[in-house]
């Protein structure tokens, strides 16, 4: 996916005008770059979550290999106790 198709299913899905969203998806790629050239973790949900395993110098940039987790979406609503087991109560 390149950017300009992006931008265009930002528009699409968020019923904003083109000219409102082109900085804005600019800047979140800016702010994601520059996040994963200091190899900063990040956990971007429903996208998933992204870490630097390695990466290596070159002359005109870095080689980054990123590991990418994603969530399999569940049916079930999460609760506010999903972290207790039902047989300590």
């Amino acid at each position: 996916m390149r950017k300009k198709e992006l931008i265009d299913l930002v528009v699409e899905r968020s019923a904003i005008k083109k000219k409102d969203a082109k900085p804005v998806v600019e800047a979140m790629l800016a702010v994601l770059g520059e996040a994963l050239a200091d190899n900063r973790e990040l956990n971007l949900l429903p996208m998933g979550k992204f870490k630097v395993v390695n990466e290596k110098d070159l002359g005109n940039g870095k080689m980054m290999r990123v590991k990418v987790r994603q969530v399999t979406p569940s049916d079930k609503p999460e609760t506010a106790g999903a972290d207790t087991d039902e047989s300590d109560v």
